[in-house]
């Protein structure tokens, strides 16, 4: 609907009372019209009486007003961050607004409800945009209110103020930034009566510092809540939980809004003796509660709420969802759970899509619960028993340690986890991500090298089997047949002696490092021993790019035609110049080998490079300028080197040690395990992907299909789509069209969420810290992943795609996954707010020779981009340097 769109002649209704509103009404009056609509129907409830002027009012005016088509178009072109361009227009378009009459018969609409209602009572004026107050989008505060206006000249002068409100300077950069269209946003106004309250304040029914659902959050102040919300006063605060104040602070209040007898409002200087008395009992406090309780179930929803005390009495002013609070995993049912960020260990927090999260959910090993376009492991059992609590933290502490804290906090405060005496065997890290691992105990292996070779094999022989069976299939068969391969994949995964190789080149690390820390006092050794090991598919990956930049470097023609592709197809029209087919070959092989890698790869909706190849020419472009020929052999060998270096000068000193024989010989074994294994950890995610991109060739071409028989708009909205519910469409050919752009503004919304390390059933997120005192001033503290000290330039990056990186670099990411690798070659330090010892970004630091630190948190925003920092990879903390 246009500005402009003045709808039925002779069907307005202008001005509507508050029993003829409810919450289907928000394009008619505005989200906080609606909600006090819907409030001034619940039993038990009071909300003063009053009426919305509506949005077709507000229609009615700006259709008189032609002039602002024009200055509403150069609105929209404005960016956001054009402050003075917005603050000179914004400024033009309200005072137009203010200058306008009011149409008669609004006028008289108006004047109507407020004889009955009292034209000399006392009111609030209040915006009520049809953008504001809905379960997605808060726009609080983004309009004017207006208080105790008295009269009906007053009131309509107001009225013309809150439509004007709505070109605010704040408001416009808030739909510039959210993506709103200025023309689709109306503006009703709520005129409610004032009552003289004693004191006011806000109730959220979930706790907005920790979002735990079932703790209740109230501030109150004296006089009129604007002092409050205006900040002029502290207010005091309680916390409830279950009818019980579980805290209490009361604070030194000085001032308090007051009403004025002829209109407005002032703030005075409170009497000595009231300034640090609290300002409602026990009693009045759990009283609110209650009310809170009984609008948050009638909404379906934790809600912001204001509201004011008088004669003992409390009235309702305004109902708001809390729209920042993080969803809750659904176990379905309505026990204690404490639920664990899968993404953080995956190296991916961006919301996946619902075809990515069901298919992921089918791969792992344990349940995986969805919130937030995001998976999350229920993992309260192995906390409930100490036996299988132990093994949990320990494999969990290693890999990260903000979530072994933020698991330690819940344990010992002793007031949300139940003690079990018996509970299942936690899930190993034999992968070093929970849900994705068996757990249990593996079988002893021995140091052959020829294992890792054969599971290799076996693998590539399973995907080439894949390849050709799954071309056979179509429709529903199809979709039976990935379901059916999920399971044989999810058995390769947790083969036996897969996951014994894994884990003992993780146990071989973890032994090389405590024993030589305790018998040469060498600090994180399995560090610089991992380097250039065999069998490393994804270290592999950045290496061969430096080759296929061997392959176009002495060809100018190829280097400057790429420099200028933006097609998808530039591969074929690499044949056409000279050197372009040794080029095309080249990246071709690349491409057969790695194409189906990506940012996020664990989506199977996320664009693999073998769909879009130009996001490795600006990494090729960067590979030809800053390397010289065969620097990928190079740098391999110059690893290896540095490993067999490192083994002989240990291996030197543990001779010379008490013992020494003996030490040097199990550390020789634990090195040789350590070299033969540790780089077939990288390849069960390469297999994975590589299904995953063979099941999603497949599903598109059964998409194309369903787009030609108009049951898709395209053919990526299967995205959007469970595996099950895939299943049911190509069944029957017929699919809910409101479904599909549901998920779709859902996986909008999700994109602005942060996802919590760890969130229990009761919504609260529990943060975890590191525990460290022995730091410079200043440092950011993580993980120490890889050991070394190095200085250098920070490149701070959120999209590999803007990769602009100078050899000598420090990367510095939310993330990184292996699509990431092709960029380690060029840096010489990685900082990362997101990272385990063992995930991708770690391993390949360490088999590239890295100093790395991960689990910074914050790291994006508190580096700036180009300022010189010093890794202390051995250590764990970076420093940013003057």
């Amino acid at each position: 609907m246009d500005l402009f769109d003045e709808g039925g002649e002779g069907m307005h209704a202008y001005v509507l009372g508050f029993q003829e509103v409810d919450r289907t009404q928000i394009m008619v009056v505005g989200g906080k019209g609606a909600s006090l609509g819907e409030l001034s129907r619940l039993e038990g409830i009071h909300v003063p009486d009053g009426f919305c002027v509506s949005t077709e009012a507000f229609k009615r005016i700006l259709g008189e007003a032609p002039a602002l088509g024009e200055w509403l178009d150069r609105l929209s072109r404005l960016k956001a961050e054009d402050r003075d361009g917005i603050r000179e227009l914004s400024a033009e378009i309200r005072t137009l607004i203010e200058g306008m009459a009011i149409p008669e018969d609004v006028q008289e609409a108006i004047t109507r409800i407020l004889s009955r209602l009292g034209e000399q009572a006392a009111y609030a004026v209040r915006s009520s945009a049809t953008a504001e107050d809905l379960p997605t989008a808060s726009f609080a505060g983004q309009q004017d209110t207006y208080l105790n206006v008295i009269g009906k000249p007053a009131i309509l002068a107001h009225v013309s103020r809150c439509w004007a409100s709505l070109f605010t300077e704040r408001a416009v950069i808030y739909r510039l930034r959210h993506g709103f269209d200025h023309r689709k946003v109306h503006m009703a106004v709520v005129v409610q009566k004032m009552v003289a309250p004693q004191a006011a304040g806000t109730l959220f029914t979930a706790d907005p510092v920790t979002s735990n659902r079932k703790v209740s959050s109230i501030e109150a102040g004296f006089g009129l809540g604007e002092a409050l919300v205006s900040g002029l006063v502290n207010a005091d605060g309680y916390k409830v939980r279950n009818g019980q104040v579980t805290e209490k602070t009361v604070a030194t209040k000085k001032l308090a809004t007051w009403a004025l007898a002829d209109g407005g409002t002032q703030e005075r200087v409170l009497e000595p003796e009231r300034q640090n008395s609290p300002v409602l009992t026990d009693e009045q406090i759990v009283r609110l509660e209650r009310l809170g309780r009984r609008i948050e179930g009638h909404f379906g929803h934790p809600q912001d709420i204001e509201w004011c005390l008088a004669d003992d009495a409390f009235y309702i002013v305004q109902s708001r969802p809390i729209t920042t609070l993080y969803p809750i995993p659904d176990v379905g049912d309505r026990g204690n759970h404490v639920f664990i960020s899968v993404g953080h260990q995956q190296m991916m927090t961006d919301p996946m899509k619902p075809l990515g999260l069901s298919l992921w959910q089918l791969t792992a090993a344990r349940p995986m619960y969805a919130a937030g376009g995001r998976l999350f492991v229920d993992v309260m059992k192995e906390l409930a028993s100490p036996a299988s609590r132990g093994v949990l933290m320990d494999a969990l502490g290693r890999a990260d340690p903000l979530l072994k804290d933020a698991l330690m906090t819940l344990i010992e405060r002793g007031d949300f986890i139940e003690p079990s005496p018996a509970a299942p065997p936690a899930p190993g890290p034999a992968q070093g991500k929970p849900g994705m691992s068996p757990g249990g105990s593996h079988p002893p292996i021995d140091d052959d090298p020829a294992i890792v070779a054969e599971l290799i094999a076996s693998s590539q022989t399973s995907i080439e089997a894949l390849k050709r069976n799954i071309q056979t299939k179509s429709g529903v068969e199809l979709l039976d047949f990935i379901l059916e391969d999920v399971q044989h994949l999810k058995k390769s995964l947790f083969e036996p002696r897969s996951v014994s190789v894994i884990m003992a080149a993780m146990n071989a690390s973890s032994w090389i490092n405590e024993k030589m820390m305790a018998w040469l006092g060498e600090k994180n050794a399995a560090d610089t021993l991992s380097q250039s090991v065999p069998n490393n598919i994804t270290s592999e990956m950045g290496l061969a790019l430096l080759d296929v930049a061997d392959a176009i470097r002495p060809h100018p023609e190829v280097i400057e035609y790429l420099k200028n592709a933006r097609d998808e197809g530039f591969l074929e029209g690499l044949t056409r110049l000279e050197g372009g087919q040794a080029a095309h070959d080249a990246l071709s092989a690349y491409l057969d080998k790695f194409g189906m890698r990506c940012v996020g790869e664990i989506d199977v909706t996320r664009t693999r490079w073998r769909e879009k190849p130009t996001t490795l020419v600006p990494l090729l472009l960067g590979n030809i300028k800053t390397f010289e020929p065969g620097a990928g052999s190079r740098k391999f060998e110059q690893g290896r080197q540095e490993a067999l270096k490192k083994e002989q000068e240990l291996l030197a000193r543990l001779k010379q040690s008490p013992d020494g024989e003996q030490k040097a010989g199990e550390a020789q074994r634990m090195i040789r395990r350590l070299r033969n294994f540790i780089g077939y950890r990288e390849y069960p995610k390469y297999g994975i992907v590589n299904r995953y991109f063979l099941y999603k060739q497949a599903l598109l071409k059964e998409a194309d299909q369903l787009v030609r028989a108009h049951v898709l708009h395209e053919k990526e909205d299967i995205g959007y789509l469970t595996l099950q519910e895939l299943r049911e469409v190509m069944r029957t050919n017929q699919l809910d069209g409101q479904l599909v752009s549901r998920r779709k503004d859902e996986h909008e919304r999700y994109r602005k969420l942060t996802p919590p390390r760890v969130i229990t059933s009761e919504g609260e997120i529990v943060a975890g810290a590191y525990k460290r005192a022995d730091l410079p001033a200043g440092a950011l503290v993580g993980l120490a992943v890889s050991s070394g000290v190095v200085e250098g330039r920070a490149r701070v990056l959120l999209d590999m795609a803007d990769a602009n990186l100078a050899e000598g670099d420090i990367l510095v990411t939310s993330f990184t996954d292996p699509s990431w690798t092709p960029l380690f070659v060029s840096i010489k330090g990685l900082v990362t707010e997101v990272g385990g010892l063992m995930t991708h970004g770690a391993v390949i630091a360490r088999e590239y020779g890295l100093p790395a630190v991960v689990g910074v948190e914050q790291a994006t925003r508190l580096i700036q981009d180009g300022q010189r920092i010093r890794v202390h990879g051995t250590e764990g903390y970076v420093e940013i340097l003057p």
